[in-house]
């Protein structure tokens, strides 16, 4: 067996659909203060920074909102399948060695975790050992649990037994106390007790919250959905035509869901089963829009040479996706957290320095690539791996 066919060839267009993901969360994470939600008075702010703070904030998580994650995702279960097979093509079998590269994740995570309490490299390192039992499943059968995954099986159950039976109470995980403490603590802790409760509340109240949100479900569906992708080379330009589908039928079912989802809102307003309708309609919504952002992004790379040479200009920052992904919240935390500068800006502000920290990333980025295959993080993460 010749070594070029040990190894596949990377994809560039799956570089530069992580480093949209990634710019698209640092961005939202800014205008969120990095899960501190503490903002000046808006009384204070004058019609015209109100006016530019609320369309920010809502254009901001309408085009990117619960999207960009889903898309960030998707590539960590096109990622597996790639190292994965890459080991099949040698003779080896990558899955006791993925569960090793699974505990560093969860290791990293908590090193995240220590500055921002909204990081998802923990939850992603306990759903991960999906992709470790359902790898070797046909690909009928994956689509298969992807699909019902992504359905949010959880919120079905809780609507039927809320149909079923009027007295029914939806679980929700009473988050309330853990929220309060940690908010109290960025607000006027040290950094040492910033720490602290961001690894204990921070954490619970993080993946209570992904649970409720449907977030657990949808991420697990969403890793299988990336391995297949993987498995079926879509991210080629030859698959080109499949994805043209794929956007029609997006486009098709997010108008109706989005709309439904609104008019349920009020229509079921103080039910029981008002938030997991919502939260599956919602989920379900995002899920067809991210397909619509991932479409744009593979026809413009492959079909537009103007917006190519602009999507390659993010294929370094993919590289690097987890060295952004956990510095972004470092930098974050230094900026707006009491232990930090806390800075109190409004959303238009907040937008600024998110731009911001994402050029002196890009900086970084390209300096790095051009001396190193792999990022900081990326690199000890391979190397821990296969120790």
């Amino acid at each position: 067996m010749t070594e070029s066919i040990r190894k596949h060839p990377r994809v560039d267009v799956a570089d530069a659909l992580r480093g949209f993901a990634v710019l698209a969360i640092v961005l939202l994470h800014s205008i969120e203060h990095f899960n501190f939600y503490s903002f000046p008075d808006a009384a204070t702010r004058g019609p015209l920074l109100h006016f530019a703070d609320k369309a920010i904030w809502q254009g901001l998580f309408f085009a990117f909102g619960n999207k960009a994650y889903a898309i960030f995702a998707t590539l960590f279960g096109f990622s597996f399948f790639v190292q994965h097979d890459n080991q099949r093509l040698r003779g080896c079998d990558f899955r006791l060695r993925f569960c090793r590269r699974l505990l560093i994740l969860f290791a990293i995570g908590c090193f995240d975790a220590m500055f921002f309490t909204g990081e998802i490299l923990v939850m992603y390192a306990l759903l991960g050992f999906v992709l470790v039992l359902t790898c070797r499943l046909s690909e009928r059968a994956l689509l298969w649990l992807s699909g019902i995954c992504l359905m949010q099986p959880a919120c079905v159950y809780y609507i039927v037994r809320g149909l079923i039976s009027p007295d029914y109470v939806v679980p929700v995980a009473d988050t309330g106390e853990l929220w309060r403490a940690t908010f109290a603590v960025q607000s006027g802790g040290t950094f040492l007790e910033t720490v602290k409760v961001n690894l204990l509340q921070g954490q619970l109240v993080s993946l209570a919250w992904a649970w409720d949100n449907g977030r657990i479900f949808q991420t697990a569906g969403l890793f299988m959905l990336g391995m297949l992708i993987g498995r079926r080379g879509l991210f080629l330009r030859e698959h080109l035509h499949l994805w043209g589908r794929v956007l029609a039928a997006a486009l098709i079912v997010w108008f109706p869901l989005s709309g439904i989802d609104n008019m349920l809102a009020g229509a079921l307003s103080g039910r029981n089963i008002a938030m997991p309708v919502h939260t599956l309609l919602g989920s379900l919504a995002n899920f067809a829009f991210m397909l619509i952002l991932v479409c744009g992004v593979l026809f413009g790379f492959y079909c537009t040479s103007g917006v190519r040479k602009v999507l390659q200009l993010l294929i370094p920052y993919g590289r690097l996706s987890m060295t952004n992904y956990v510095t972004q919240g470092i930098i974050g935390a230094a900026l707006f957290y009491h232990w930090g500068l806390y800075l109190r800006t409004g959303i238009t502000e907040s937008l600024a320095i998110g731009v911001c920290i994402f050029l002196v990333q890009y900086a970084f980025c390209r300096f790095w690539t051009g001396r190193h295959n792999h990022g900081p993080l990326e690199y000890v993460w391979k190397r821990l791996t296969w120790l």
